[in-house]
């Protein structure tokens, strides 16, 4: 008896930290993201080089519940498609899904600005603008045959406990209903941006698949080590999310890839740690050709 009383807390500790360990670190990914549509560059779905030895998401960019006038206003949860509406439509959405099996795409809510203007979450109340974005969400996502949604707010009108509960309960009737199929979130470290989302997480991570963590929006010249202790800072942060490393073709900030990107990758993957690559943007790498997106999958599906 005294036996069973010293093993039982013993093998639950065990157990606690298996489980805590799994959370902590889901393993490497051949997940590759693209943010696609929201610079109205003409480009296409077939421009950018898809490998077949990745799984690809492009997420098009943005859904906002805003007017469209010139001088647009919030709409309460009524969102309106806003990419390039020409070049990406849901014929060529069905198309591209039906052709190469491991594409997969989303859509992100939200975005920086409008016409020149930031784009502000502004809830009438958390019931009247989950009710609306229930409603025209579902209809965009059967409308373009969309997989899943993403989540790029960055300016708030609202606290982060409200924006917390809208969101939530947004993604909890999307997932519930099998409207989508898999969720994320695209933060930045700021202190205006953070309280949002990781309010978010800790009452709905759950739902959250991936972490779209904007590391781009570090000063440029960040090094590798600084990269490194980046990801370990908001892997703690959304802890036991798949925060996926990123990083901008725009000019951003952040570490390029001219400066040690790919270094930083080999170094989480060799800790199992690699959760995926995004890109901002598709729209923004157009002119170069695509190097890096060739570049991220090549990686990516390589077993080194």
């Amino acid at each position: 008896m005294k036996l069973y009383k010293l093993l039982v807390p013993l093998l639950l500790n065990i157990l606690l930290t298996i489980v805590t360990s799994i959370q902590a670190a889901p393993g490497n990914s051949k997940l590759f993201r693209e943010y696609i549509g929201a610079e109205g560059k003409d480009i296409t779905f077939s421009d950018v080089p898809v490998s077949s030895k990745v799984e690809f998401h492009f997420i098009l960019s943005f859904a906002i519940d805003y007017t469209s006038s010139s001088h647009p206003s919030p709409t309460n949860g009524n969102f309106r498609v806003y990419w390039d509406t020409e070049n990406l439509t849901p014929s060529r959405v069905s198309s591209l899904k039906a052709q190469r099996p491991n594409i997969k795409v989303a859509m992100s809510l939200g975005g920086d600005t409008i016409n020149g203007k930031y784009v502000f979450f502004h809830p009438a109340s958390i019931n009247s603008w989950v009710r609306n974005a229930i409603h025209s969400i579902t209809e965009i996502v059967k409308s373009y045959n969309l997989d899943g949604i993403d989540i790029d707010y960055e300016h708030f009108n609202t606290d982060p406990d409200t924006f917390a509960e809208c969101i939530g309960k947004l993604l909890f009737y999307l997932k519930q209903q099998k409207v989508v199929s898999f969720t994320s979130i695209a933060p930045y470290d700021d202190n205006s941006v953070q309280p949002h989302y990781m309010a978010l997480w800790r009452k709905y991570g759950h739902l959250i698949d991936y972490v779209n963590f904007q590391f781009y929006a570090y000063d440029k010249g960040t090094t590798i080590s600084e990269f490194l202790k980046y990801f370990e800072a908001q892997s703690s942060n959304y802890y036991g999310g798949k925060v996926l490393v990123s990083f901008g073709t725009d000019g951003s900030g952040g570490l390029s890839p001219q400066n040690g990107f790919f270094q930083a990758c080999s170094k989480l993957k060799s800790q199992g740690n690699l959760h995926g690559i995004f890109i901002w943007s598709a729209d923004d790498s157009k002119k170069d050709g695509f190097r890096y997106e060739k570049q991220s999958q090549n990686f990516l599906a390589s077993s080194k």
